[in-house]
């Protein structure tokens, strides 16, 4: 199972939030590439990195930070937040992103999206399915629609995807446990490769997500608040 530590990006800071809330947000380190160096150190090769700014302005806005990571680190890094555009898409590619994730585009324009996963290959392109009360989220989570979360997981499968992000939102920054019934129901209804975001708090939780079948596990604040340490991820996964 893929280890995917989580580097949220405002003001070209690295922060958190609870629940998706701008208002909760928590600086922990004013260098986002510290950050990343820190993570390749420990044998981390994965990182998920989020313009939380793109994703409020609905266009990318930190993709120099990204940049910085990639041209930096050997990290294999998978950006998201305020893609919306072939530019966006084209930019993010050329600032040396591994994969991008779609998630606000991926409900108000599947036909660009779908676009996209024909271009670029099932490879290259997340879904990014972050759910409220089973209802897909968008625009940093600030709007919610009527699509329930595992019906939405399934039609894009039908149109090729094969990487799902999957945060339940009410999970995520609380250190309370991953969804795994929620996890459990997209895995049994549909074949993706499904990454778990969201409410990870210790090395158990990371252990059931792996039993449940999950591709990877996305970790955010059990890092940068201890509960789960770099050096015994290493170890385990």
């Amino acid at each position: 199972m893929r280890i995917i530590p989580a580097i949220d990006i405002i003001d070209g800071k690295c922060v958190r939030l609870s629940q998706g809330d701008y208002s909760t947000k928590k600086i922990y380190n004013e260098n986002p590439l510290e950050v990343a160096k820190e993570f390749e150190d420990f044998g981390i090769e994965y990182l998920h990195l989020v313009d939380l700014d793109g994703a409020k302005s609905k266009q990318i806005v930190n993709y120099n930070i990204l940049e910085q990571i990639t041209s930096k680190t050997n990290l294999k890094v998978d950006f998201g937040g305020g893609i919306k555009s072939d530019d966006d898409v084209r930019i993010a590619f050329e600032c040396g992103a591994n994969q991008i994730t779609g998630g606000s585009i991926a409900v108000q324009n599947p036909t660009l999206f779908e676009e996209w996963i024909l271009k670029y290959g099932n490879e290259k392109i997340i879904l990014g399915a972050d759910a409220k009360d089973r209802k897909v989220a968008t625009h940093g989570w600030l709007e919610t629609s009527e699509l329930d979360v595992v019906e939405f997981i399934k039609n894009y499968k039908q149109k090729g995807i094969e990487y799902v992000i999957c945060t339940d939102i009410a999970k995520d920054g609380m250190l309370q446990g991953a969804s795994n019934d929620l996890y459990a129901e997209i895995l049994e209804n549909t074949e993706v490769k499904l990454i778990a975001s969201g409410g990870v708090s210790s090395i158990d939780d990371l252990i059931k997500l792996k039993e449940l079948g999950c591709e990877g596990a996305i970790l955010g604040k059990a890092i940068y608040e201890g509960r789960i340490l770099l050096k015994d991820l290493k170890q385990l996964f």
